[in-house]
C-alpha cells in the first residue's frame, strides 16, 4: 500500500506541477504579449524636460546681470533718438520759418511789380542819357546801373531782414504763450 499510496500522491502531484506548468505558460504568454512593445513604450513614455526648475536665487541672478547689460544700450538709444527728434523739431522750425518768409516775399510781390515798372522807366532814362553824353556818359551810365543794382540789392536784404525780424517776433510771441500756458 506504501507504494500504490505514493504512486497516487506522485500522480496528484504530477498533475498538480502540469497545471502549474500549464498555468505558469499561460501566464508567460500573458506577459509577452504585454511586454512586446515595451520598447517603444520606453521612448514613448520617457520623460523629456522642456523646462527646468531653478532656484529663485538664480533667477534673480541672471535678471541682474540681464538688466546691467541692456540699461546702457537703451540708455544710448534713448539719447540718440531724443537728439534726433530736437533734431527733426529744429528742421521743423526752420522750414516753417523759412516757409513763412516765403510767404511774405510772395505778398510783396505784387509791390515788386510797380519796381519792375521803376526800373524799366530808369533804364529808358539811362539810356537817353547815354545818347545825349557820348563817351563819357558811357561811363556814367555804367555806374548809374552799378549804383541801381546796389540799391535794389541793399533794398531786397532790408525786406529779408524785415521779415526775418517779424519772423522772430512771431515765434516769441508762440514761445512766451507756450510758457504761460504750461
Amino acid at each position: 500500500m506504501s507504494t500504490s499510496t505514493s504512486n497516487a500522491s506522485l500522480a496528484a502531484s504530477v498533475t498538480a506541477l502540469r497545471s502549474s506548468l500549464s498555468l505558469l505558460d499561460s501566464s508567460i504568454t500573458i506577459l509577452d504579449s504585454g511586454i512586446h512593445d515595451f520598447p517603444r513604450m520606453k521612448k514613448v513614455l520617457s520623460s523629456t524636460r522642456h523646462f527646468e526648475l531653478l532656484p529663485q536665487s538664480t533667477l534673480q541672478t541672471a535678471q541682474a546681470t540681464l538688466a546691467a547689460e541692456l540699461t546702457p544700450a537703451i540708455a544710448t538709444l534713448l539719447n540718440r533718438s531724443e537728439a534726433h527728434v530736437a533734431k527733426m523739431q529744429r528742421r521743423e522750425q526752420a522750414l516753417i520759418a523759412k516757409a513763412e518768409l516765403q510767404e511774405g516775399r510772395l505778398e510783396q510781390g505784387g509791390s515788386r511789380g510797380e519796381g519792375l515798372k521803376r526800373k524799366k522807366s530808369m533804364e529808358g532814362r539811362i539810356a537817353k542819357v547815354a545818347r545825349i553824353g557820348g563817351i563819357g556818359g558811357e561811363e556814367k551810365v555804367m555806374r548809374l546801373k552799378a549804383l541801381r543794382q546796389k540799391k535794389e540789392r541793399l533794398g531786397y536784404a532790408v525786406e529779408r531782414l524785415g521779415l526775418q525780424s517779424q519772423q522772430r517776433q512771431r515765434q516769441l510771441r508762440k514761445s512766451v504763450a507756450a510758457t504761460k500756458d504750461a
